[in-house]
């Protein structure tokens, strides 16, 4: 057998397959065999089928199998004792399907795969390299709306005789032209952008009626939701004007800060002062904060790696490769999404490149202690005070990991969090503090 690939350019290459009859007659044989001991053919009892009828019968389909078998496994092993890098699969190349074989078990093979090569490049990163990282401090305004909105969530609803701003109307809707729009809805005072129609829907009470402009009070958005129709239509509206009448106020009291109501957010007994609550509020928030400034580290890192690594892929082949192992996808399909492809692919890349220069590994337990944390942040999600054991977890781990879509994403998860570690450790870092306004300012001018 003969295996060599010949360079194209830098990342494309073909790589030659020779196949003598001693190479694949072996395997040929020894699967003719096992064939004929499994064989169940009328005329025969079972196990005992001549391998030369076997030959005579399934000869040209097992050659077959077993040539694609051989070459399946040498060119994996040739790329790997190579070291070369490959994108997507080997792809045969065309005209050798015109090659003319006997397939009598005497031919000698040629076979002709072309193959995409990752392209070279330095990984860009070094202590040279610096990066922000925001220390983002949660200011009174913040807990205070943090605080409101968790008092909110466990309160209770009550119907008060006048309106105040922040109550929800049960109101009928009413446009005002001949067979307009007529809609019997809940309007939220709360998301009202006109102070104007703000104050005109407080001090009403069940009956009372008043005219709003409602493209003045609304985004369109919520005019759709309100009214029933779509965005196009709330848009274009030709008659906003709509004479609103109460039927209900609805109205949430917060919850009193009492230990009924730190109950239910933390584990029995662990707050019992309004002091010990806003201190966990804040410890909440400011660990919210630190995901947020990770997460905008990662971005930055990210943007940083994409911008400075410019290099070219073998797109032909790439494509090529998709539609092969993708065959319904269109090709209108595949040049929308090609670009977001290539993306993904130059970021792996970089990620590879590091864990493979510097050695890093991830190991099963480090995927099993992240899975073990995704399942408790959802429990917590649905119920704060349910706390499982770290018993239960490692259970629901396992189960979760016998998925191989979840246990492949968890995986390639756990690696991206050990190259964003590593990273930290071997760029520049300037810390900043920062407040949750600015940072969201931040945010917004990097879109």
């Amino acid at each position: 057998m003969n295996i060599s690939h010949q360079t194209v350019d830098d990342v494309n290459a073909n790589i030659k397959v020779e196949l003598a009859p001693e190479d694949y007659n072996p395997s040929v044989d020894k699967a003719i065999k096992e064939q004929a001991k499994k064989a169940k053919l009328p005329g025969f009892r079972p196990g005992m089928v001549p391998p030369g009828h076997i030959r005579r019968t399934y000869g040209k389909s097992i050659l077959f199998d077993e040539i694609n078998k051989l070459i399946n496994d040498k060119i994996s092993e040739y790329i790997s004792e190579n070291k070369l890098e490959v994108l997507g699969q080997p792809l045969p190349v065309e005209s050798d399907a015109d090659a003319q074989y006997n397939w009598d078990f005497n031919d000698t093979f040629t076979f002709t795969y072309e193959i995409g090569i990752a392209p070279e490049f330095e990984t860009p990163f070094s202590k040279d390299t610096a990066f922000t990282t925001y220390d983002i401090k949660a200011d009174d305004a913040t807990l205070a709306e943090r605080i409101k909105n968790l008092r909110r969530s466990y309160g209770k609803m009550t119907n008060p005789e006048v309106s105040e701003e922040g109550d929800v109307l049960y109101a009928t809707l009413k446009q005002t032209k001949e067979e307009g729009i007529e809609k019997t809805t809940s309007v939220r005072t709360d998301i009202i952008e006109d102070a104007k129609t703000k104050k005109a829907l407080t001090g009403l009470k069940q009956d009372d009626t008043v005219k709003i402009d409602i493209k003045k009070a609304f985004k369109v958005a919520d005019i759709a939701r309100i009214l029933g129709i779509t965005e196009d239509e709330a848009e274009n509206l030709d008659v906003t004007k709509f004479e609103l009448t109460v039927k209900n106020i609805n109205r949430l009291e917060e919850a009193d800060l009492n230990k009924e109501f730190f109950d239910k957010l933390f584990p029995a007994g662990d707050v019992t002062k309004e002091e010990e609550f806003e201190s966990k509020v804040k410890e909440e928030v400011e660990g919210l904060f630190k995901q947020n400034s990770d997460q905008k580290l990662r971005n930055d890192i990210y943007t940083y790696g994409m911008e400075k690594v410019d290099v070219k892929f073998p797109e032909a082949f790439l494509k090529k490769w998709l539609k092969a192992t993708n065959p319904n996808i269109s090709d209108e399909e595949l040049d929308e999404g090609f670009a977001d492809f290539l993306s993904n692919l130059k970021w792996t890349i970089i990620e590879n490149r590091i864990v493979t220069a510097n050695s890093l590994e991830v190991k099963y337990d480090e995927v099993i202690n992240l899975a073990k944390e995704r399942i408790y942040s959802q429990i917590k999600m649905y119920n704060i005070n349910d706390e499982p054991t770290d018993e239960q977890l490692g259970q629901y781990a396992l189960q979760l990991l016998q998925d191989r879509e979840q246990a492949n994403r968890l995986f390639e998860e756990a690696k991206a969090l050990k190259v964003f570690d590593y990273l930290k450790e071997n760029v520049t870092l300037k810390p900043q503090e920062i407040s949750y306004v600015d940072f969201e300012k931040l945010d917004k001018d990097s879109k």
